[in-house]
This record gives C-alpha cells, sequence and structure tokens, in this order.
C-alpha cells in the first residue's frame, strides 16, 4: 500500500508543477500585455481553459482511452487541473451532477459554491482587516 500512495502522491505532484507554472505565466502574461488592472482576463482564461482541458481529459479517458492508468488520471485530473484551477473541478462536478439527472443538487452546488464562496472571501477580507488600523505592524 505504501508504493501505491507514493505513486499517487508523486503522480499529483508531478501533474501540479506545469499547472501552477502554467497559471503563474499565464497570469504574468495577461498583466504584462493588458495591465495589472485587467488580471481577471488571465484568471478567466485560466478558469475556461481549465475547464476544458479537465473534461476533454476525463471524456477521452472514460470513453477512448479506458486504461490510463490512475497515476495519469491523478497528475492530469488532480496534479495539473488541481493546480491550473480548482474551478475545472466545479465545472466538471456541475456537469457530472446534471448528466446524472440530479438537477436540484446541481444547482444548489452551483449557486451556492458562488454565493458562500463570495461570504467566505467577505469574511476573510473582515477578519483579516481587524485591528489593521490600529496595529500597523508588519509580519
Amino acid at each position: 500500500m505504501q508504493n501505491a500512495f507514493i505513486r499517487t502522491v508523486m503522480a499529483i505532484a508531478l501533474g501540479a508543477i506545469p499547472g501552477a507554472l502554467g497559471r503563474y505565466l499565464i497570469t504574468e502574461l495577461t498583466k504584462a500585455m493588458i495591465g495589472k488592472d485587467f488580471s481577471y482576463y488571465g484568471t478567466f482564461f485560466i478558469n475556461v481553459t481549465g475547464c476544458f482541458i479537465i473534461a476533454l481529459f476525463y471524456t477521452l479517458s472514460e470513453q477512448k482511452f479506458k486504461n490510463v492508468s490512475p497515476e495519469i488520471r491523478l497528475a492530469i485530473a488532480t496534479g495539473f487541473c488541481g493546480a491550473y484551477t480548482t474551478f475545472s473541478t466545479y465545472g466538471l462536478e456541475t456537469f457530472n451532477l446534471l448528466d446524472k439527472g440530479n438537477t436540484t443538487i446541481a444547482l444548489i452546488y452551483w449557486l451556492g459554491s458562488m454565493i458562500v464562496g463570495m461570504i467566505a472571501v467577505q469574511l476573510g477580507v473582515t477578519l483579516g482587516s481587524l485591528n489593521s488600523k490600529s496595529n500597523s505592524s508588519k509580519i
């Protein structure tokens, strides 16, 4: 079991390296080309291409290349796409719920992730800002 665990961890890590670097480089390229105020274009591009990559890989590995090893699946889906964007997983999971006829759950998951995510962002900003006016020491 330990060897399988090590293979799994290594597969995810090796996939994550190009995913994280790709995300960083695309973001920096977007800032350089369009300007820092429009960096969300890079994020948008990453989210859309991440959804495409995970869906394409999922479909190919389920329908055409069924003998793809678990390590390759983990390297691409969890490692690369996970480091590139978690939005791709969100998109695929929503699709799978819809595909299985779980429309209500898909809608709750889809909207809930956005709404609760934004609430969590606001909570993080609020908590992070506490005492920032009175305590200006740097970490």
